[in-house]
C-alpha cells in the first residue's frame, strides 16, 4: 500500500458506510477501496481485484466494498459475478443506482429478455437523470443485439436527448448517432456525432473517427520514407546524414 494513500480520498458517503466497522478496520478498507479505483483507472484488473476481494473479506456487509468488487468483475467481463455483487449492493443499501449495470450484465450473459424486464422494473423510476441516460444506452444495445434497430433508436429518445452538448450527455448523443447509422440515416447521424464531439472533452468516444468515416475521410499508414514525400519534406543530403547520429555530433 503506497504511503500516500490515506483512505480519505473516498467520497464522504463511503466513509459513512464504513462507520459500522472498527476505526482500524475502516481505515484499512478505505485504503483498499482507493487502490481499487487507482488500478481500475490504470486498467490493471488483477491488482484491482486483489484489493477489492480484500475489502470484501474485511467488510462484506459494506455496500461500497461489494460495489467495488462488482465493478472489477464487470470490467473483466465476469458478468455473473458482477451481477451477484450488484444485487448484494441493492439488498444492503436499498439503492437501485446500479440498475443500468445490472441490465448490461444480463445482456452480457445473453439473457436479453431478462435484461429488458429488469430495465422496465419499478426501480427504474427512481433513477437519477444520469442513470436513466445510462439505462437508455444499455437498452438500446439490447435491442441492437436482437436485431431491432428501430426499437434501439426509440430507446434513446429520452428527455435528456434534447439537452445541449455541454450538458454531459455526449455518450447519449453518440449512441443516437450510431443507431441512426445502423438505420442508414447517415445525414442525421452526422449531426449527432457533431454534438457528441462538442461535449466529449475527455475523448471517451470515437465520435471524431465516426464523423470522418461518414465524410469519406480515410487515412493510409505510410512508411517513414513515403511519409516524408507525402508531406513534401526534402530528404537529407548524404553529406549531412554522415555522423548525424554519432555521439557528440552538433545539433
Amino acid at each position: 500500500m503506497p504511503d500516500e494513500v490515506t483512505g480519505k480520498e473516498l467520497d464522504r458517503s463511503v466513509h459513512v458506510q464504513l462507520r459500522t466497522l472498527s476505526k482500524e478496520n475502516a481505515e484499512g478498507v478505505a485504503k483498499h477501496l482507493v487502490m481499487v479505483a487507482v488500478f481500475l483507472e490504470a486498467d490493471e484488473i488483477d491488482a484491482a481485484l486483489a484489493h477489492a476481494e480484500t475489502a470484501v473479506r474485511r467488510a462484506g456487509r459494506v455496500p461500497a466494498a461489494r460495489e467495488a468488487l462488482g465493478m472489477v468483475a464487470y470490467r473483466s467481463g465476469d458478468f455473473a459475478r458482477a451481477l451477484t455483487e450488484f444485487r448484494t449492493v441493492r439488498r444492503l443499501s436499498g439503492s437501485s443506482h446500479l440498475l443500468p449495470l445490472m441490465v448490461d450484465c444480463e445482456r452480457g450473459l445473453g439473457r436479453h429478455t431478462r435484461a429488458l424486464e429488469l430495465a422496465a422494473s419499478p426501480e427504474a423510476k427512481d433513477l437519477t437523470a444520469a442513470e436513466r441516460v445510462e439505462l437508455a444506452i444499455v437498452v438500446s444495445g439490447v435491442r441492437r443485439d436482437l436485431d431491432q434497430p428501430d426499437a434501439a433508436l426509440l430507446a434513446l429518445q429520452v428527455p435528456e436527448l434534447a439537452r445541449g452538448p455541454k450538458a454531459g450527455v455526449h455518450r447519449l448523443h453518440y449512441a443516437y448517432g450510431d443507431a441512426l447509422v445502423s438505420l442508414g440515416r447517415a445525414d442525421e447521424a452526422r449531426e449527432w456525432f457533431l454534438r457528441a464531439i462538442e461535449g466529449d472533452t475527455e475523448n471517451e468516444t470515437d465520435a471524431v473517427e465516426r464523423l470522418e468515416e461518414l465524410d469519406g475521410v480515410a487515412f493510409t499508414d505510410l512508411g517513414p520514407a513515403e511519409d516524408d514525400e507525402a508531406v513534401g519534406v526534402a530528404p537529407t543530403p548524404p553529406d549531412e546524414q554522415d555522423g548525424a547520429d554519432e555521439p557528440g555530433s552538433p545539433t
